[in-house]
């Protein structure tokens, strides 16, 4: 039974072009991919068993099958086009499931570590914690990872230019029900599992409500940065879903605005032509108790 339906409509909608999202979409430094898995221990470690949440069309899950370690992973994708992108890939070690965060077809404690790539702000929920300490060994550590480009970072981060302020500011101007990592919201859920007085500490214990991964998060960060044409730029903001979403007038306006953007004058160019973009890739991580 597909689980596409109980996908909020901005992610049913705005990812329904998922070979636009695959194609334009990058991979993530390897840099930070060495640091995050060295952070998950899995790093150098033979035959891990990887439980791989919202995997998309795979962006992570190629960097995973392509490892020396041999990574046995399983790929858990509750959207049917993403999930289709991902399959015809073929990967090696890698099985694709239909499912979602919060109810994976996944053998209890089968992991030793668990990834979500780009993805953990839509299911950051108790239910699904509760569910990804459920197919984790005990020990097994969660990491969450983000290439963050500079229009679509939380509003406190610094930006290094000023029409990518602009564009970022524009941005922040789409606003629905549903959390981005901009918003830095998802944390909260990690946050919560703390209890907020002496005598909700023996209730949570009586009840079997204890926190279920390690706090304080680990936390870091890489920079990067990406010559991409103008075209390829608007394309790549195009696959945000709160823009996919737009209506073909509206899409038009939003397009009006980011070539007015692209005019300040601290936009750097190289010989080509192509605009310098700035980002982070950044990613975190948490011992399942």
């Amino acid at each position: 039974m597909t689980s596409h339906a109980s996908l909020p409509t901005e992610a049913s909608e705005g990812f329904k072009n998922a070979a636009a999202y695959d194609t334009h979409r990058p991979s993530y430094p390897a840099e930070a991919v060495e640091l995050f898995l060295n952070n998950l221990k899995i790093a150098g470690q033979s035959d891990v068993r990887v439980v791989e949440i919202a995997a998309g069309t795979g962006k992570f899950t190629e960097i995973l099958a392509a490892r020396p370690e041999r990574f046995i992973t399983k790929a858990v994708e509750p959207h049917d086009g993403m999930r289709a992108v991902l399959q015809k890939k073929d990967l090696q070690a890698v099985e694709v499931l239909d499912g979602r965060a919060d109810k994976m077809p996944v053998d209890e404690e089968w992991g030793d570590a668990c990834i979500a790539a780009q993805a953990f702000h839509w299911f950051a929920t108790p239910d699904a914690l509760t569910e990804i300490h459920r197919v984790l060994r005990p020990g097994a550590v969660l990491g969450v990872i983000w290439n963050i480009d500079s229009y679509n970072k939380p509003a406190t981060w610094e930006t290094p230019t000023k029409w990518e302020q602009r564009l970022n500011e524009w941005i922040h101007t789409f606003k629905d029900n549903n959390r981005r990592f901009r918003d830095l919201e998802w944390k909260q859920v990690f946050e919560q599992q703390l209890p907020g007085n002496p005598f909700q500490v023996i209730r949570n214990t009586l009840s079997d409500h204890l926190p279920r991964f390690s706090l304080p998060l680990g936390e870091a960060s890489v920079p990067f940065e990406v010559w991409l044409t103008e075209d390829a730029l608007w394309s790549r903001l195009k696959t945000l879903s709160q823009i996919a979403v737009l209506s073909a007038e509206e899409l038009e306006k939003a397009k009006v605005t980011f070539e007015d953007v692209l005019k300040s004058d601290d936009v750097e160019r190289n010989s080509k032509g192509e605009v310098k973009l700035h980002g982070v890739t950044y990613f975190a991580w948490t011992d399942r108790i």
